[in-house]
């Protein structure tokens, strides 16, 4: 980890609790600026930042940037969680599920895939078909049980049936 990554931990460390506040912004700025306006990190870490404000319109903007300059494969999934999160928040449902979905199939094996089935949950039961999302949760569930994983997998998948 480099001096930077470093320092933006810190930032995070000393965050943790309530909304950040404008003070944890403009600290996350200032680092990112040392990165200049074009590197994808640097926008990464400014959209979280907002969104952890609680400004969930401003991050989905930088959450975008970050996409199109390009972030490593540490970084990239945890940008798309939390922009589906985002606009979740904004109430575009159909978008974040088109951006949930696409990542559940880039991340099928990937260390994030639980992650992604939380927010494809939570992006569901807010888009009011919340047995499909107890379905995504529970099937997401499923490999981690110690036995029950035909019988829980059918219930998931007839619990999904339910919103339609």
């Amino acid at each position: 980890m480099s001096g930077w990554d470093d320092r933006v931990e810190q930032v995070w460390a000393e965050a943790t609790g309530d909304e950040v506040s404008d003070e944890t912004i403009a600290r996350i700025d200032a680092l990112a600026a040392e990165r200049g306006p074009d590197d994808a990190r640097a926008e990464f870490e400014r959209a979280g930042a907002r969104d952890s404000a609680g400004r969930p319109a401003e991050a989905v903007e930088l959450y975008r940037r970050a996409l199109a300059l390009g972030l490593d494969e540490e970084h990239r999934p945890q940008c798309v969680i939390q922009l589906a999160s985002s606009l979740r928040n904004l109430g575009e449902y159909d978008e974040a599920l088109a951006v949930i979905r696409t990542e559940e199939e880039a991340s099928a094996d990937g260390p994030y895939r639980d992650a992604v089935a939380v927010v494809h949950a939570l992006i569901l039961a807010s888009a009011g078909r919340p047995h499909q999302g107890l379905s995504v949760a529970l099937l997401a569930l499923v490999p981690h049980l110690p036995r029950y994983h035909r019988s829980m997998t059918a219930y998931a998948q007839e619990m999904a049936e339910r919103d339609t």
